[in-house]
């Protein structure tokens, strides 16, 4: 769990890991980008999930391998087609992880610079 982020990061409830085949099936139809269903779609789908916990099945279904090249852009989550949607998807992602790094690098400098010392980033 993520500080401050609670529930959202809280490891998957009885609940969710039930609902887990449901949501790989559902998710295994979307093939094609053309074909993405949205958080809020898989919402209505579901009802008992947020937003927040739609993000932590993927996740989990992702880190898994429940639905290979299970991928998403700005129209939702879909199974990608090409070798190149998939390409492009770890560029977006390690893209988001760079700029989370270079947040961490500008807190660290901050750190130092309002209380002194030095810290150490500390990556995971």
């Amino acid at each position: 769990m993520l500080p401050g982020f609670d529930n959202q990061t809280a490891p998957l409830t009885d609940n969710e890991l039930a609902a887990l085949p449901q949501v790989v099936s559902l998710l295994k139809q979307h093939f094609g980008r053309d074909n993405a269903i949205t958080n809020i779609g898989i919402q209505a789908e579901f009802p008992e999930l947020t937003d927040a916990r739609v993000r932590k099945i993927i996740n989990h279904i992702r880190n898994n391998n429940l639905v290979p090249c299970l991928i998403a852009c700005s129209k939702g989550y879909y199974v990608a087609e090409t070798e190149q949607e998939m390409k492009d998807f770890e560029d977006s992602l390690r893209g988001r992880a760079e700029a989370i790094m270079a947040v961490c690098e500008s807190i660290k400098s901050q750190m130092v610079q309002r209380f002194g010392g030095s810290y150490e980033l500390r990556l995971f």
